[in-house]
């Protein structure tokens, strides 16, 4: 397992570039709250804690990880922002219905990524069990969002 020795919210802040001249969007899906609302607590604590100010830090909701690419093509549209963090959490069913809504996210925004000049983080858990999301969003192996918001910075840096 790639996350078994690995905490999530560790980052080096002397490798990291400061955020507070950037601009962030963050997209949250509603589906699974219990999950993205942790992953949006650990992007968000990131940013600040990286340099990012509240008022540069834009929050939209849309109803499941499906809806984050169009979610976070209307942030790049209309929020002017240098980077944009799609949070999603996706997990494992009895149906095939979870293998279809990966792929589209996953083939969503990388479709943004390559559209537009606004670099499109993918925070979206795939996992097989609630534990495994639990473990990945302020659980055991730390919060998958505050490694987004350092890819976040990391690339809007890029774009400058």
């Amino acid at each position: 397992m790639a996350t078994a020795t690995k905490n999530l919210s560790e980052y080096d802040k002397a490798t990291i570039p400061n955020a507070k001249n950037f601009r962030f969007g963050i997209v949250v899906s509603e589906w699974n709250a219990k999950i993205t609302e942790g992953l949006f607590k650990g992007a968000y604590g990131a940013l600040l804690d990286c340099g990012a100010t509240d008022e540069n830090i834009v929050r939209l909701n849309v109803p499941g990880s499906f809806e984050l690419t169009f979610g976070s093509k209307k942030m790049i549209t209309t929020q002017q922002v240098d980077a944009v963090i799609a949070i999603g959490s996706v997990i494992q069913g009895e149906t095939k219905h979870f293998d279809f809504v990966c792929s589209a996210t996953a083939q969503g925004i990388k479709d943004l990524n390559v559209l537009y000049d606004t670099p499109v983080i993918f925070c979206v858990l795939t996992d097989n069990t609630m534990q495994q999301a639990i473990d990945r969003s302020g659980g055991k192996h730390g919060n998958k969002g505050a490694e987004a918001a350092i890819a976040a910075i990391k690339m809007a840096a890029l774009t400058t």
